[in-house]
């Protein structure tokens, strides 16, 4: 999508479009950044096809949701409706209402600020290796799927597109953006997914782990909470019941994510060229479970 009335493109990620008014001149001279969720899905650093219908819907009203749980952290949302003399006037197009976000722009830190609060994925491959994730050492003896002693804080470099983000030591993040910056983005980041974490937990619903970014506020500098948050996208959701029934990792980590495409992509493409197109069955599944997902949190 490259035209909305009123509105003018300036960028597209993975999964996500950014706007601005007409007249604006780019996301350096704008007050408001209309940021517009794609049915898009990657994994492994690719956008798949096809998309997941109703996707960007969905995490939008997760993500909007998730913010007004988490009202204590400041966040980029600003309001998406104006009075204009005694009639109230919605500023977000209709063509992609229900699927974006108004957002004061931001001064983004290049850091992914991820929190794994149990060990799996690309964190359980190093721990076997090394019984560490990203040079924070592990008690021996964990199993795939385990929870950690305590959630962690390991923070990963955001790359270019087309290329692969890179974890990095938090020793990294103070050179990139100063210690301060870095120490409040750890505080932050541990402080959401803990917060996080119980309003799930209370719901049967486990986050093993996730990722936030956050940028500067170009008015009072305040660190603030920016992007998805909490979404099936940026975490891995597991079904509370099912992990603790469960006897194999597959059996405990029944998700509530896109662990059901990485899963398949992974039995089925060696990572190199260009993924295959998704499988019908495989869309419709994990479509199903970013709506189960939803049901759960909000009760919607």
């Amino acid at each position: 999508m490259s035209e909305l009335p009123g509105w003018v493109h300036v960028y597209s990620g993975k999964v996500r479009d950014l706007f601005v008014p007409t007249g604006a001149d780019g996301l350096d001279d704008t007050d408001s950044v209309l940021v517009v969720a794609s049915d898009r899905v990657s994994a492994f650093d690719h956008v798949l096809e096809p998309g997941i219908p109703g996707k960007g819907g969905l995490l939008t009203t997760l993500s909007l949701w998730w913010f007004d749980q988490l009202d204590d952290v400041p966040n980029h949302l600003i309001p998406d409706h104006a009075l204009v003399g005694e009639r109230v006037v919605e500023r977000i197009p209709g063509e992609v209402a229900g699927r974006s976000m108004l957002a004061k722009p931001l001064d983004m830190y290049p850091i992914e600020c991820v929190v794994r609060g149990y060990l799996t994925g690309s964190g359980w491959a190093e721990y076997r290796a090394s019984q560490s994730v990203c040079g924070i050492p592990l008690p021996a003896g964990l199993q795939n799927g385990d929870r950690l002693p305590e959630p962690i804080y390991t923070p990963a470099w955001k790359a270019p597109m087309g290329q692969h983000d890179e974890n990095i030591s938090f020793e990294r993040t103070v050179e990139l953006v100063g210690r301060d910056v870095a120490e409040e983005l750890r505080r932050l980041s541990l402080h959401v997914y803990e917060r996080g974490a119980a309003i799930a937990e209370a719901r049967g619903v486990i986050i093993a782990d996730t990722k936030f970014e956050f940028g500067a506020d170009r008015e009072s500098g305040d660190i603030t909470l920016a992007d998805e948050v909490l979404t099936s996208d940026s975490s891995r959701y597991w079904d509370a019941a099912a992990y603790a029934a469960g006897r194999t990792p597959e059996e405990r980590m029944a998700s509530f994510d896109k662990q059901i495409v990485r899963d398949w992509l992974a039995a089925n493409w060696d990572k190199t060229g260009t993924p295959p197109a998704l499988p019908a069955d495989i869309v419709e599944r994990t479509a199903a479970r970013y709506r189960e997902l939803l049901e759960r949190l909000t009760g919607e």
